[in-house]
């Protein structure tokens, strides 16, 4: 059950600065997630989020890299509804069941250069962007750029802003993802 702060908008609910953006969402999905009703409950939060998501969409960084940020963003905040929509996008993307397991266990990932995203993901959060000169070269020593550098702060800001929103609000994982859910603890 939904804290009473937080309940479970529809379209016709929702705060109506929270309507537009949560109508795109259904265009887009096919559906109303579960995380997005009950993010509307801040209009401004939610429009943010979708923007800045959309902007990190947009960056060089490859799919499989700013999946790879993502699922690191998720896993490390413990966000189960990022875990399992996150999943599923990495299943979609092809990634292997390797790479997929040890993100969501975030272990080392088995491929050097998703590894090097995601150890540099952690290193900006660690040092609050005051990574030193090994860890940004080894970045860019996988083949990433300096603006790829700036874009993983982007994806950081994005996902931390959800995935702290979908915990605060106790987002359930919709049944469309279920497959994708992390095992209960």
């Amino acid at each position: 059950m939904p804290a009473p702060a937080f309940p479970d908008h529809t379209l016709e609910s929702a705060p109506g600065a929270a309507r537009r953006p949560m109508e795109a969402v259904v265009n887009k999905q096919g559906h109303l997630p579960a995380a997005v009703g009950r993010l509307a409950t801040s209009p401004q939060l939610l429009d943010g989020f979708l923007k800045i998501s959309a902007i990190f969409e947009s960056t060089t960084l490859d799919p499989l890299s700013r999946e790879v940020l993502i699922m690191t963003i998720a896993t490390r905040n413990d966000c189960h509804v990022c875990v399992a929509m996150h999943t599923a996008k990495l299943t979609a993307l092809g990634a292997d069941a390797d790479l997929i397991a040890a993100l969501r266990t975030e272990r080392p990932l088995p491929a050097e250069r998703p590894e090097a995203v995601r150890q540099f993901t952690l290193a900006v959060i660690a040092t609050a962007g005051a990574v030193d000169d090994a860890a940004l070269q080894d970045f860019l020593a996988h083949g990433y750029t300096p603006q790829n550098a700036l874009e993983v702060v982007l994806g950081i800001g994005a996902y931390t802003m959800s995935t702290l929103a979908n915990r605060m609000t106790g987002a359930p994982v919709d049944p469309q993802l279920a497959e994708f859910a992390p095992a209960p603890m």
